[in-house]
């Protein structure tokens, strides 16, 4: 798959669907509908007004706070056109969190939706910023932004903070040349062309709800159904009422969706594919959306690395179960410091950050990015991701993957959620613990889930100490905090 070549500017991407195809939809919201041509022209008053009213400048920062929203898309756009930088802030994030990235990076506006204004007043008010609803972006008529004015392509534009489980967040430093790339080697992908209709229900304050679907849609011509958040039957109505081609999911709402009600009747016959991002597959879940006939396609990536990077396409779906797939058109990517057939995940491409802000390397030398992940390479050249580098269990000598522990043990159906991490030993360096969530009304013992792991794991690979809280700790954005893990044994 050869990769287009890209617009110059984010803008322009806009201004050649307005163009060619002015009255079709590219944004349908809650009832409402917006076109391509209103949604060129919506964009160009706010970047007039962003200029002209409120004094944006190139390299200001502006931040969202809100829900999935169309103000959060129309203000990435105006920013683009004006050469500034949109700062999507994790509504799941407590206030004193939004204040440590609020003093990082000082942006000069904050703007909400109607369901996060009192929580953007406090913020606002304690950074002393101008605060703004969207209901206010691009209403106000004002004069055109003067022709000098315009971004270059290496402008930076969205600034998104990674979801570190053991340092402090940084933000990545996406450039318009960085999406413009992402967004074509997403679409070369996943096939997306102006006859798609895609699903976004994931948060777009994550590069995976606004960077692997929604924005590539805008870039193909297709039409976009915005859902403010993630609700299981919201997601049946709009499968069966108007028809996606194409939704992302990640495995928590893919979960949802299963052991929904709806699921085993509902008509999902217009999604040519089921799109997952976040974190490697439950086997389980994989089986589940296969046996409803789905095409059930992953893709890897990182905050930093667009995040389209490795993806699995719907033809081989079935047959490569669990894997990530193959490198993106453009992508280019290599094992580092192969041990027993896995190594560590780098990538190298134009959809790859360059630095972190403000100005902190995200590269080596060379421009690789080194995502931490600890990958296998099969003799296709498919990619299975079994751990991360940190999380590795080193005990007597072998190496071994928390990941292939927990998928086993998540096969258990008492099992609600699990985690596999290492505990100092004496005599073996590290010997393997398991903390493992109980399902409601559900009973299991250590000697059952033994039992279980046995007859699919080396003997050494297999627990032993074992724990039973009530949840696992989590980061704000859900993934499992594993630093926290040795502390039960403490408790």
């Amino acid at each position: 798959m050869a990769v287009p070549s890209l617009p110059w500017l984010l803008v322009d991407v806009l201004a050649a669907q307005a163009v060619q195809r002015p009255d079709a939809v590219a944004l349908s919201f809650e009832g409402a509908d917006l076109s391509y041509g209103e949604l060129a022209r919506r964009c160009e008053r706010l970047a007039a007004q962003l200029w002209n009213g409120w004094g944006v400048r190139p390299g200001d920062r502006v931040a969202w706070l809100g829900a999935n929203h169309p103000g959060q898309l129309l203000l990435l756009f105006a920013l683009a056109r004006i050469g500034a930088i949109l700062l999507p802030l994790n509504v799941r994030l407590a206030p004193a969190e939004w204040d440590a990235l609020m003093a990082d990076c000082g942006p000069a506006y904050l703007m909400h939706d109607d369901g996060w204004a009192q929580p953007a007043r406090e913020l606002a008010a304690r950074h002393c910023i101008t605060v703004h609803s969207a209901h206010t972006l691009g209403r106000e008529d004002s004069e055109a932004i003067p022709p000098g004015a315009a971004a270059q392509a290496s402008s930076p534009v969205l600034l998104v903070y990674t979801s570190g489980t053991g340092s402090r967040a940084k933000a990545a430093v996406h450039t318009q040349a960085n999406l413009l790339a992402n967004m074509s080697i997403a679409c070369a992908v996943q096939g997306i062309n102006a006859t798609d209709v895609i699903a976004t229900m994931l948060p777009m304050f994550h590069v995976g709800g606004l960077c692997i679907q929604t924005l590539p849609a805008w870039y193909a011509g297709a039409r976009v159904i915005l859902h403010r958040r993630f609700d299981a039957d919201a997601a049946f109505d709009c499968f069966e009422r108007q028809r996606p081609t194409l939704t992302l999911q990640v495995p928590a709402t893919m979960k949802a969706l299963a052991e929904h009600p709806r699921w085993a009747g509902a008509d999902l016959s217009s999604l040519r594919a089921v799109w997952a991002g976040s974190s490697p597959l439950p086997p389980g879940l994989l089986d589940v959306f296969h046996r409803r006939g789905l095409a059930l396609c992953n893709v890897y990536g990182a905050t930093e690395t667009g995040p389209f990077s490795i993806a699995l396409p719907p033809a081989q779906a079935h047959r490569h179960a669990g894997s990530c797939g193959w490198p993106a058109p453009g992508v280019e990517v290599r094992l580092a410091g192969e041990h027993q057939g896995v190594g560590e995940l780098l990538i190298r491409a134009p959809n790859v950050i360059v630095h972190y802000w403000p100005q902190q390397p995200a590269c080596d030398g060379e421009g690789w990015f080194h995502t931490g992940d600890l990958a296998a390479r099969s003799p296709d050249g498919a990619y299975t991701v079994v751990g991360r580098a940190l999380d590795l269990i080193i005990s007597g000598g072998e190496n071994i993957h928390p990941a292939e522990i927990e998928s086993l043990l998540a096969e258990h159906p008492a099992v609600a959620e699990c985690a596999a991490f290492g505990l100092p030993d004496p005599q073996w360096g590290e010997v393997v613990a398991a903390a493992v969530v109980v399902r409601p009304g559900q009973r299991v013992c250590q000697q059952d889930l033994q039992t279980h792991l046995a007859a699919g794991l080396a003997r050494y690979k297999l627990p032993r100490r074992w724990f039973w809280p009530d949840a696992l700790p989590r980061t704000a954005l859900g993934k499992v905090q594993r630093q926290a893990l040795p502390r039960l044994a403490a408790g």
